[in-house]
């Protein structure tokens, strides 16, 4: 399905409810499997959550499909590690057999886990014979993706000497780390994170006590919003006029989220953001006359695509590091920017973890956005229809994360219509 987006104009007030975010319900999901008094409200309705959820359900699939979720597939392939006499063949798409898979697997081979290679040596499809793991200490290259790390951690209690993990080199995306660990200490689990070793201590079974005076473990969690959803709204809003507002929900200032760093980071497109009532509201309160801007996105690498755009849109340049992770997602998402970007006019030049954008007022019409099956090219892409005509291919890939992207769209202004298929 290819959408055409005509020059809009964003409500100067609107309101957006977003479902619970992907990497919190994910990592709470697993949780729930194993530590079934856990009760989740408001996960998350993405495509890579239903998969997670549909996973860890079944009990005789001998095959276990995650499509293009990168997330389940790490997450999964520890889960199944310890799942003792279970034996299935974890795989995905055509895309997911393309992502490197090995230093996890070399990881929870070091613990003892049967893991081998279906096809083709560091990649899925992988078939797991589930046992009990009983070696406690593995070391593994932190400056990958740090889905590795929390698939380890998350099943670490359940461990029967708990986990000692060492990180070698600069640690990528530390505040999904954070999460993991902020979580598993939510539900009574004793974890350290000091200089690059991680301890975990392990954690068999939970006693929950909700209603008790000062517990601190929790038997229910509501997931709290997905700040890489609200990342594209903050986007409309510093494409917008100043005066315009829009209200997100659920949200709050102490998130466990990295990405909640956009509030302080589109400060710089003239973004207010102000907490109220388990709520946020972007406001356009400035023009921004900044010719360029930087920003070390390593522990945030989700939101670039988003930053880029608006950069684009506002006629600024910029330059981002921390982007190696990049490379390795849902499509070489550094390379896809550059080339659609450049479609539409702009002057881009990327490395191997950097991308630098030239300040340019011009912006061609009626381009059409490759996705690259890569739902975040899409919803980035989308906030340009503030300035003219766009053409967003395959635009169903938003389900991945944002099934309702689209309808949130249109609720707020946007003339969206399919285009025929040719």
């Amino acid at each position: 399905m290819d959408l055409l987006l005509k020059s809009s104009v964003a409500n100067p007030k609107s309101a957006i409810a977003i479902t619970g975010s992907k990497s919190e319900t994910n990592r709470l999901l697993l949780l729930q499997a194993l530590y079934p008094n856990l009760t989740l409200q408001n996960t998350s309705n993405s495509d890579d959550s239903q998969v997670m959820q549909k996973a860890l359900s079944s009990s005789e699939e001998a095959t276990i499909d995650v499509h293009h979720a990168g997330t389940a597939m790490r997450f999964l392939t520890a889960y199944f590690a310890i799942q003792q006499d279970r034996e299935v063949v974890l795989t995905g798409s055509s895309r997911m057999q393309e992502r490197p898979i090995q230093i996890l697997v070399e990881a929870l081979r070091q613990l003892g886990a049967d893991i081998r290679y279906e096809k083709n040596d560091g990649y899925p499809p992988i078939r797991i014979k589930g046992k009990k793991l009983l070696l406690n200490r593995v070391s593994l290259p932190a400056n990958v993706s740090s889905q590795y790390i929390s698939a380890l951690l998350l099943i670490a209690p359940k461990l029967e000497n708990g986990l000692e993990l060492i990180l070698e080199g600069e640690i990528t995306s530390v505040p999904y780390i954070q999460m993991t660990l902020a979580l598993l200490n939510e539900i009574g689990v004793e974890t350290t994170f000091f200089e690059n070793v991680i301890s975990v201590k392990p954690q068999f079974t939970i006693s929950f006590a909700p209603f008790a005076f000062g517990s601190s473990h929790n038997s229910q969690f509501t997931i709290e919003s997905d700040w890489s959803s609200a990342s594209y709204f903050y986007s409309i809003v510093a494409l917008s006029d100043i005066g315009t507002t829009i209200t997100l929900s659920s949200y709050k200032k102490n998130s466990l989220q990295g990405d909640s760093v956009l509030a302080e980071i589109y400060q710089s497109f003239g973004v207010e953001t102000v907490f109220e009532n388990n709520t946020i509201r972007l406001s356009k309160t400035e023009k921004v006359n900044l010719p360029s801007v930087f920003f070390d996105l390593n522990n945030t690498p989700d939101i670039a695509q988003t930053i880029v755009v608006s950069c684009f849109g506002l006629g600024m340049g910029c330059h981002l590091t921390g982007l190696h992770t990049l490379k390795i997602k849902e499509t070489d998402r550094l390379e896809a920017l550059k080339k659609e970007l450049t479609k539409l006019g702009a002057s881009v030049s990327v490395t191997d973890d950097s991308l630098t954008l030239e300040p340019s007022t011009t912006i061609r019409d009626t381009v059409v956005i490759k996705t690259y099956q890569d739902h975040r090219m899409a919803m980035a892409f989308a906030a340009l229809a503030l300035k003219t005509n766009i053409i967003i291919e395959e635009a169903e890939v938003v389900s991945k994360s944002y099934p309702s992207f689209w309808d949130d769209l249109k609720s707020i202004g946007f003339q969206i219509a399919e285009q025929p298929n040719e």
